[in-house]
């Protein structure tokens, strides 16, 4: 990443939390700022990554333990660049025929983010409205993915529901939702 464009990336990532301030209230743009000047390479390439697919990424909180910015999905749908994908690898392998073109446990792997578990897309949902017109992958419990079933999340009714399908599944309408922390 060249220094110009890790310059406009971070302009743009600080528009967005002047924006959304009621998703970290208690947390100043400069401290962000100042972990964002000494991130590695790879950690701003992923966020970059998470803007790049249409993620919208922003900070939804601070980890007390590292003190770490945790940034998160925050695009209104599941990311656009991350739909159409099964769960993992092993769900994609197993489709005959219409396979897509990757997995959500692949893609965010390669783009170097975490798949969010159950418990971080509801906390994400506390911060605003997500997934009312799709709907994403979240990481499943090796218990249900043996039996080769993955969980998906979204929220209709004004309530945040969490599914169950086979991991070779997928639908245009969702992907998955990541963090990164920094």
């Amino acid at each position: 990443m060249t220094d110009k464009e890790r310059e406009a990336l971070c302009r743009l990532l600080q528009a967005r939390f002047d924006k959304h301030r009621r998703r970290h209230p208690d947390i100043a743009w400069t401290d962000v700022q100042a972990r964002l000047d000494t991130a590695d390479a790879a950690r701003l390439r992923a966020l970059a990554a998470m803007e790049e697919s249409g993620g919208e990424p922003d900070v939804v909180a601070r980890d007390a333990g590292t003190g770490e910015f945790v940034f998160c999905d925050c695009a209104a749908e599941t990311p656009k660049g991350r739909r159409s994908v099964c769960y993992d690898r092993a769900g994609l392998e197993s489709r005959k025929e219409h396979r897509p073109e990757d997995s959500a446990v692949d893609m965010a792997s390669a783009m170097g983010i975490e798949m969010l578990t159950e418990e971080e897309y509801r906390a994400l949902q506390q911060l605003g409205e997500f997934d009312t017109k799709t709907s994403s992958w979240v990481k499943t419990p090796p218990a249900i993915r043996k039996l080769g079933g993955a969980l998906f999340c979204d929220r209709r009714y004004d309530t945040v529901f969490t599914y169950h399908n086979g991991a070779q599944s997928y639908y245009a309408v969702r992907g998955f939702r990541g963090l990164l922390k920094i």
